[in-house]
């Protein structure tokens, strides 16, 4: 498997990881000795190097996917799924390898979800994992549809819209399935439904899912930390964009346009990682 050489990179990780710090500083020497026409370039990488763990790698999917970059996760995290190399005893060869061209591209689908009130789309973002509707502190009715058929109807905690690249994150911890992360598809998973749980359904990913929110009882137990607004009902994407939603509000998920690239240095490695997490025998 040999793809086209990067000619420019740059190295992400959260500047309170002094693990990180002081890989970055072992990476660019190791990059300026072996591989000199290789540039550093934060405006346009042509492969993000991403120090952490799966958030960090998330944040780095989420900052370069406009660009094309391709990401390379280098995991000093608990979980690892994101990550091109697990064990840091193989950063520097793995890295190596990449650079003379040894690896694959896996391109991940990402999804868009827009809030429509009174007919205007109030608040849109994009996510790599999910797109979760709940009531954290209470009970929120929901209305699930998938191309205009309505395919749950809950009462409880929430709802959640995974990709397959989500698949073990949050959806995982809902007890939904584990899907190869090249798949392109959504992953529709109830979260603590009162009523008799429903199995996660998956769906091509041509699809449109509307969930409506019917109703919630105001409490307002959370409130918006810049506004300081009492809220009950979210719409969270990715973990990070968090927006409060009203009664009869409705929100519209799609595949997005954008496409992330995720470099892959071994055959087979989504399914190592699963045996690895989970001893498979």
């Amino acid at each position: 498997m040999t793809s086209q050489i990067p000619k420019t990179f740059h190295i992400f990780y959260y500047p309170s990881n002094k693990r990180a710090i002081s890989l970055a500083v072992q990476i660019n020497t190791f990059v300026k000795k072996q591989f000199p026409n290789l540039k550093n370039d934060l405006k346009k990488p042509n492969v993000v190097i991403v120090l952490g763990g799966d958030g960090t790698i998330l944040e780095a999917a989420r900052k370069y996917h406009g660009l094309g970059s391709i990401i390379l996760g280098l995991n000093l995290g608990n979980v690892g799924f994101l990550a091109s190399v697990r064990d840091e005893k193989d950063f520097l060869k793995a890295l190596s390898n990449f650079l003379d061209g040894e690896f694959e591209i896996v391109e991940r689908m990402m999804l868009s979800a827009q809030v429509q009130r009174r007919g205007k789309t109030v608040f849109a973002a994009e996510a790599l994992n999910e797109v979760v509707v709940k009531n954290p502190l209470g009970m929120v009715e929901l209305q699930a549809k998938i191309a205009g058929h309505p395919v749950k109807e809950i009462k409880g905690t929430g709802i959640l819209v995974a990709t397959a690249t989500g698949s073990t994150a949050y959806n995982l911890s809902a007890h939904g399935p584990i899907v190869m992360p090249d798949i392109k598809c959504f992953i529709v998973t109830e979260l603590l439904d009162h009523s008799i749980p429903s199995p996660s359904i998956v769906v091509k990913y041509n699809n449109i899912i509307n969930i409506e929110v019917v109703s919630f009882r105001e409490r307002g137990f959370i409130s918006l930390s810049k506004t300081g607004k009492k809220i009950d009902v979210l719409l969270v994407a990715d973990g990070e964009s968090v927006f409060p939603l009203q009664e009869k509000d409705e929100v519209i998920i799609k595949s997005s346009p954008h496409l992330i690239k995720f470099a892959e240095l071994e055959k087979n490695y989504f399914f190592k990682s699963l045996q690895e997490k989970f001893g498979f025998k």
